[in-house]
């Protein structure tokens, strides 16, 4: 649902000439960048936080916006992440404006160029304009209530998430698979059916979990979870209902269960495959009854409980092989959700990795952390047998390396490949067929001359496989490295890779 903010940046574009702009909606002392024009992919999974961006803070009190000088010594949050170049470029020239909606303070519009002084010609009229443009149009879109929509939905996931005491996350990305996924929340999440949460180890499915409860109408209420596979038969009955002082041996007060404790508001049964056929038999009751009795007690309780369960096996043939309930498979499988794991999300890799390095820059105190083009190659075609959880994994590893090589003084730091090291990745990760080529070995990466010719040769082969993978479309490869077209031909050019036939140039005329 990009598209209606998207339109109002291509309409800013055509007003101010600039090598980026960015669209930025203020959430709880956070900026989410809901729409980029100009700027890398990453960019849409960072928040930055207000108080830890002056640069942004002094554009959101400005009034009516302001042009930072050329050798402003704040540090700039979009500086690396400008699109369409082989390396990591400081900003030199940015301005933006505070954006009132509705009487409210809304967000923010910030249009940046690599260019000393060439945004010096924007007069406080035009940045005026701008704005009022964009003010217009955000209204509007707001009036018809899809966006509305979409916002307040958010807010109420960051508003759950925070009353937990966790930092807020949302399912980043925009590939169709996660999408679909999305939309698939958006559609069960104010119901009170069961959902059966599908998908590998590491593909978020906790946060989806967590999606589900912020958006629902309980969301006021608990959300309790519980990991199945840690639950052994001896303390079952403990966990789930709880129990009356002098039920069993070791039992020396009363004790409230996960059940009573989600009363009202949500359950998560994590790993619920896990779960020894015996536990099985007793959750099947309460969720067939909505009635559970402590043990050492003779009352019955009545619990209002929404459960979600999650697994990472095939429960049907679970059931199949007699190693799960079929009741209780159904009983918890109304509304399944499929979360794709991560090798089939495409650039969503991006996106992410921009999150994590977001995280990773407030905690350790760096500047900017930023991918470089071969970085970002790398994260391309690995194949992630780990999902999300192995990306949040090595890039906090990879902010660790990087961070202790050039130290906290930088204007930013460079993550490379070598700081990935996707080659001793835990779990055996290892790069797909299709991968654009080796990178170059850690010994060819310490001499600077030795540095320059492997990035080149690994951007000759990348570029060669590319086009190779899009039948010699200029075009498509250029989308797929995230770069502009031009841009692209000319780097091809420059590192000496045959120009594509007249009849790959009508091709690419076509996109």
């Amino acid at each position: 649902m990009l598209a209606p903010y998207q339109r109002l940046l291509s309409a800013a574009r055509a007003l101010v000439q600039c090598d980026a702009v960015a669209l930025l909606r203020l959430e709880h002392d956070v900026l989410v960048p809901v729409a980029i024009d100009g700027l890398s992919d990453d960019t849409l999974g960072r928040r930055f936080a207000v108080a830890q961006h002056p640069r942004l803070a002094q554009l959101l009190s400005s009034g009516q916006g302001l042009r930072f000088p050329s050798d402003c010594n704040l540090p700039d949050p979009y500086d690396g992440l400008v699109a369409g170049h082989p390396d990591i470029l400081p900003v030199h020239d940015c301005m933006g404006a505070p954006l009132m909606v509705g009487g409210r303070l809304w967000g923010l519009i910030t249009l940046d160029a690599l260019t000393p002084g060439a945004l010096a010609g924007v007069s406080p009229e035009q940045l005026r304009a701008l704005t009022a443009l964009l003010e217009d149009g955000i209204e509007k879109q707001n009036t018809i209530g899809a966006l509305a929509e979409r916002a307040e939905r958010e807010q109420a996931v960051s508003r759950a998430l925070l009353q937990t005491g966790q930092q807020p996350r949302r399912l980043l990305g925009h590939s169709a698979s996660l999408q679909q996924l999305v939309g698939e929340i958006n559609i069960v999440a104010s119901s009170d059916l069961t959902v059966l949460i599908l998908g590998e180890t590491g593909v978020g499915k906790e946060l989806v979990a967590q999606q589900l409860h912020a958006q629902s109408a309980r969301r006021d209420r608990p959300l309790i979870q519980l990991n199945c596979a840690a639950l052994p038969d001896t303390l079952a009955d403990s966990e789930l209902f709880g129990h009356k002082r002098g039920a069993f041996t070791g039992a020396v007060q009363d004790r409230v269960g996960k059940f009573e404790l989600a009363d009202g508001g949500t359950l998560f049964l994590d790993e619920v495959g896990e779960l020894s056929p015996s536990v099985q038999a007793k959750l099947l009751r309460v969720l067939q009854s909505g009635e559970l009795q402590r043990p050492g007690s003779d009352k019955a309780l009545r619990v209002d409980v929404r459960v979600l369960a999650a697994t990472n096996r095939d429960l049907k043939q679970e059931v199949a092989q007699g190693r799960f309930r079929a009741d209780l498979y159904h009983r918890l499988s109304v509304y399944p959700l499929h979360v794709p794991p991560l090798r089939e999300r495409g650039r969503d890799v991006l996106t992410l990795a921009g999150g994590f390095l977001e995280e990773n820059q407030h905690r350790l105190g760096a500047r900017n952390l930023r991918l470089s083009p071969l970085a970002k190659a790398a994260l391309l075609a690995h194949d992630w047998p780990g999902n999300v959880r192995e990306l949040e994994h090595l890039i906090n590893r990879a902010a660790l390396r990087a961070l202790s090589e050039q130290g906290r003084s930088a204007r930013w730091v460079a993550i490379d490949p070598g700081h990935l090291n996707l080659g001793d990745v835990a779990g055996g990760g290892t790069q797909p067929q299709t991968s654009s080529a080796e990178l170059p070995p850690p010994v060819e990466m310490v001499d600077g001359q030795g540095l320059r010719a492997a990035t080149e040769a690994f951007q000759r082969r990348w570029i060669e496989a590319a086009l190779g993978k899009h039948a010699g479309s200029m075009a498509a490869a250029a989308r797929e490295a995230g770069m502009d077209r031009s841009n692209f031909h000319r780097l091809a050019v420059r590192l000496g890779v045959s120009r594509p036939e007249i009849s790959d140039i009508v091709c690419d005329q076509i996109y």
